[in-house]
C-alpha cells in the first residue's frame, strides 16, 4: 500500500467521525470566526471542534527546546497525571460536538498508566483520537493495548537515524527502543487485523540532523510506516541565531535578517483559527487557548471547578479571542507561532 493511499485511508477514517451535530458546530465556528474578523461580534455559545488533552505534564527525556525537558517549567508545575474521572467528565460533556482529541500537550502521554483506557473511552464516544510520543515506554504488551484501544493516529518522534545524532536532541532516549516500539505496533496491527493506529514517524529538522533526512526516509520505508513527516523546529531565544537552526530554508521557521539577526518567517496576522476552534486542557484541568501557551500564562480557568464549556465560553476567554483579532503581536506566545 503506497503512502498516498495510506493518507487517503486516514482521511476517510477521520471523516467517519464527522456527523451532523459536529458539522453544524464546525459551520458555527467558521461563521463566527469570520464575522469576528470583520468586527461583527455574534453572541453564540461556541463549542470546540478539537482539544488537546495533557495526560501527563512531565517527561522521561530532556529535550533542550522543550520547557518540560529543559526544566524551565519546574517553577510553576509539579509532576502530575490527569485524573481519569475528570477526563470522563470532559468527554461526556463534549462528545456530541468534538471531532478530534489530541492526547498531547507538553509531557510524555504514555507515562499515564491509564492512557489506553482514556483513548478507548474517547474512541467509544465517537471521537477521532491521536497522540505524539517518544515511544520509550512502548513494549510488546503496551503496543497491544494501544492497538486495541482504537487509537486512530500515533506519531512517533525519531529525530536521528543513528543513536549519536538521535540523542543530541532526545537527551536520555534510546533510538533502539524507539524503533522496537514501532515494530511492536506493526506486529500487533497485523496480528489483530487492525488498520489503526495510522503510524507516522516525525522528524524535526535541526542543523545537527539535517544531513540524515535521506537516511530517515529510507528507515521509514524499511519500517513500513504509514507516513513520514519532516517538521520545522520551534526554537526559543532565536533572535541572535541558534545552534539548532537548520541551514535548509524549506525546513526552517526562521530566517536571517542581515548577518546575525533572526526572525520568524510567517507574517503574524490578527487572527487565529486554532485558538477559535480548539483548546488545550492541562493535566490539572486548566483550559488554555492553544498549545503555544507553554507557560500557561493565559488560562481561562479550571474546568474541574465548573465545566469545560462554562470555562471556554467565559468572559475571560471571549476577551482574549477579541484581543487576538485586534493585536496578536501583543502576546509573546503568538510571536513564535507559524499559524
Amino acid at each position: 500500500m503506497s503512502l498516498s493511499f495510506r493518507n487517503l485511508f486516514l482521511f476517510v477514517r477521520a471523516y467517519k467521525y464527522f456527523h451532523y451535530r459536529k458539522a453544524v458546530n464546525w459551520l458555527k465556528l467558521v461563521l463566527t470566526f469570520w464575522l469576528s474578523r470583520i468586527g461583527i461580534p455574534v453572541n453564540v455559545a461556541l463549542q470546540p471542534f478539537f482539544i488537546s488533552v495533557e495526560p501527563s505534564n512531565f517527561c522521561n527525556l530532556n529535550c533542550p527546546q522543550c520547557p518540560v525537558g529543559n526544566g524551565e517549567s519546574a517553577s510553576f508545575k509539579k509532576k502530575m497525571t490527569m485524573n481519569i474521572d475528570l477526563f470522563v467528565q470532559l468527554i461526556d460533556e463534549l462528545k456530541s460536538s468534538l471531532f478530534h482529541l489530541i492526547f498531547y500537550f507538553q509531557g510524555e502521554p504514555l507515562i499515564h498508566n491509564q492512557f489506553c483506557e482514556m483513548v478507548s473511552y474517547a474512541h467509544q464516544a465517537g471521537i477521532f483520537t491521536s497522540t505524539s510520543t517518544n515511544a520509550q515506554f512502548i513494549d510488546r504488551e503496551l503496543a497491544r493495548k494501544i492497538v486495541q484501544s482504537g487509537l486512530d493516529k500515533l506519531i512517533v518522534s525519531v529525530d536521528g537515524a543513528t543513536q549519536e545524532v538521535y540523542e543530541q536532541y532526545r537527551v536520555g532516549g534510546s533510538l533502539e527502543l524507539t524503533l522496537e516500539a514501532i515494530k511492536h505496533i506493526q506486529h500487533w496491527k497485523q496480528v489483530l487485523h487492525s488498520k489503526t493506529p495510522f503510524l507516522e514517524i516525525q522528524f524535526i529538522v535541526f542543523k545537527n540532523n539535517e544531513h540524515q533526512i535521506d537516511d530517515m526516509k529510507a528507515l521509514a520505508k524499511r519500517l513500513k510506516v504509514d507516513s513520514f513527516q519532516l517538521k520545522t523546529a520551534q526554537l526559543y531565544n532565536y533572535e541572535n541565531g541558534h545552534d539548532l537552526l537548520t541551514t535548509i530554508d524549506k525546513y526552517a521557521r526562521y530566517k536571517y535578517v542581515g548577518q546575525d539577526k533572526v526572525q520568524i518567517k510567517s507574517k503574524l496576522k490578527n487572527r487565529c483559527w486554532r485558538m477559535w476552534s480548539g483548546s488545550v486542557v492541562t493535566a490539572k484541568g486548566d483550559v488554555l487557548p492553544c498549545c503555544f501557551d507553554k507557560f500557561e500564562q493565559h488560562s481561562y480557568g479550571n474546568f474541574a471547578q465548573s465545566s469545560f464549556l462554562s470555562t471556554w465560553q467565559n468572559q475571560k476567554s471571549q476577551t482574549f479571542r477579541l484581543q487576538i483579532h485586534s493585536n496578536r503581536k501583543h502576546f509573546d506566545m503568538c510571536r513564535n507561532c507559524t499559524e
